[in-house]
């Protein structure tokens, strides 16, 4: 964390949260589970196991719950997201399922969801333009009309052709990887068992029907290919581009960004299909309530508990942990929501892993385009485009509020500077300030900011970021939110800011990536993390992946844990 002094004497203060050490009196030495980390997949596959019959116990190295969605009070009476920030993929049936909201999960919703301000001066007196999204359609046209009447006749087509394709993918999302291995080779009984595996591939099929070779376009397609066949507006164009490569380091004019789109608009929330919200207290408040269901059901939960080492028993087959302090924990089982690489190479004992796997997860990409920097302010930003001049939030101030996103050029631009190896010098923003709907977050008149940044590259040039890099970057961006808003670098009393290697430090994302890997088209499906890992079970018998860095991939959905889980469970039925 970056603990800056500013021009009022402000300062940070240690990062604390929620802590539970322990859900009931302490650690035990044996369990039929252990789950490495209490991140959001880590609790949901814990909670499944021990509504399986699994006696189960989940190890965080941190002092607080929630691995990347985790609430954390930065500097006194303000509390951030301080990794991830908006809340809609999480799993319709895990929401039910674990009763989320009997366990304390409130959530906002927004509406509108998207704000782009433009970078222009006003024409006769009028502020400079904006394009505003929301769930209104025929808001949404008009404000579209501002740039172009074709587009604006156009989007409510684009919008149902995206659900289409994003709905038909929701079978593969709740089922692990169609098993090939068991389909090719085994007993009879064997084969017909993993010819289960594909029933979630047909439904997919019979969902995608005559639009398959559409559903085949957008995840090998650069992004901007689909866009400029429905749009010929700059702004819409490029707004719709930064959730095609947000948090992923690629242009919008590379193969596979398409896919990226798609996974960012087939959530739901409430019930309301690609809808985004903040959650009361900050994303922590997901990691707690679903460790609060998991308690429910007799789960052991423990905080500063780090594991050292997985125990690999003469036989080959996983038998627990060794925590740092030396203690082991014994087990069945073990599933680790690390990312493959940390779960692999810094785990994992050399010498039972063959040098050929080994080699294999050197292979996998995480790189990361991400820089997140959590803003104290005392005053609401006033944009330019949206004038507030009273101070009082506008329907604007509740988006994800875009800067620099007005022209795919300039996002093209910060890409090239970043794989350049320099922090690009007009970065990508994505501004939330959700605060202005969850008063909990901030003192009276206060509010959190949440800057999500791109595009950074891990290192600059071939040498570490330096703390001078990291004030720098901040600055830059500081400057073009200044642009736009006005008297915002004034308001600022205090920012944490998280380049891509703070990210692997601190919430331990391999390369900073916030999807335990990059979501490539050589990363997804079958291939994700390895063709040989698609199925959660690592070469060590015992020893499972839980993580965003399996089967579907990243962001707070919870299905990679409740995939493991099952897998996990189906095992020790037929042990």
């Amino acid at each position: 964390m970056a603990a800056v002094w500013n021009n009022r004497g402000f300062k940070a203060v240690a990062a604390v949260g929620k802590v539970t050490r322990s859900s009931h009196s302490g650690l035990k030495s044996r369990y039929d589970a252990l789950v490495i980390g209490g991140g959001h997949n880590g609790l949901v596959a814990a909670a499944y196991l021990q509504k399986g019959g699994v006696k189960t116990a989940v190890l965080e190295r941190r002092h607080v719950l929630g691995g990347a969605a985790v609430s954390e009070e930065i500097f006194p009476g303000f509390h951030f997201s301080r990794c991830s920030y908006l809340l809609s993929l999480l799993r319709p049936h895990i929401y039910k399922d674990l009763e989320l909201k009997k366990h304390g999960l409130k959530v906002y919703m927004r509406d509108p969801h998207a704000f782009t301000p433009i970078l222009e001066e006003g024409v006769s007196g009028f502020p400079p333009r904006s394009l505003i999204l929301g769930s209104d359609m025929a808001m949404n046209q008009k404000e579209i009309g501002k740039f172009s009447q074709k587009d604006a006749k156009a989007f409510p087509d684009f919008v149902t052709h995206l659900d289409k394709l994003a709905e038909a993918i929701h079978p593969l999302l709740d089922a692990p990887p169609v098993d090939i291995p068991g389909i090719t080779s085994g007993s009879l009984r064997k084969r017909l068992n993993a010819a289960k595996t594909l029933m979630p591939i047909v439904k997919c099929g019979l969902k995608l029907g005559r639009n398959l070779p559409d559903f085949y376009e957008i995840i090998t397609a650069p992004v901007m290919k689909i866009l400029n066949q429905w749009f010929e507006s700059e702004p819409l164009r490029a707004t719709l581009a930064t959730d095609a490569v947000i948090g992923a380091m690629t242009s919008p004019n590379n193969p596979g960004s398409g896919y990226v789109l798609l996974h960012h608009v087939m959530g739901e929330l409430e019930k309301e299909k690609g809808a985004w919200g903040y959650v009361e207290g900050g994303m922590g408040g997901v990691s707690q309530a679903i460790a609060s269901a998991a308690r429910s059901y007799g789960v052991d939960i423990f905080t500063e508990k780090e594991v050292a080492q997985i125990l690999v028993g003469s036989d080959g087959a996983a038998k627990g942990v060794v925590l740092k302090n030396g203690a082991e924990i014994h087990s069945k089982v073990v599933l680790s929501n690390a990312t493959p690489y940390v779960t692999f190479k810094n785990l994992t004992p050399k010498g039972a892993l063959s040098p050929a796997f080994r080699k294999a997860i050197d292979q996998i990409d995480y790189t990361s385009p991400v820089t997140k920097i959590n803003v104290a302010v005392d005053k609401l930003p006033n944009f330019l485009a949206a004038p507030t001049p009273d101070g009082k939030p506008g329907p604007h101030h509740q988006c994800s509020i875009h800067l620099n996103c007005e022209s795919v050029d300039v996002l093209e631009t910060a890409y090239k500077e970043a794989m350049n190896g320099c922090p690009s010098t007009r970065p990508m923003l994505e501004m939330t300030i959700p605060s202005v709907l969850d008063p909990t977050l901030a003192p009276p008149g206060c509010h959190v900011v949440l800057l999500f940044t791109q595009f950074t590259p891990y290192h600059i040039g071939d040498r570490e970021w330096t703390e001078q890099d990291r004030e720098a970057f901040a600055d830059t961006v500081f400057d073009w939110v200044e642009k736009y808003a006005p008297g915002f670098k004034q308001s600022v009393l205090g920012r944490d800011i998280l380049t891509p290697p703070d990210l692997e430090r601190i919430f331990g994302l391999t390369g900073g990536n916030i999807f335990h890997g990059s979501m490539s088209l050589d990363q997804l499906y079958l291939a994700r993390p390895l063709s040989s890992l698609s199925d959660y079970r690592s070469p060590i018998k015992g020893l499972y992946l839980c993580g965003s860095g399996c089967h579907p991939g990243g962001g707070v959905m919870g299905s990679a844990g409740w995939n493991a889980s099952l897998t996990v469970i189906d095992d020790l039925k037929h042990q």
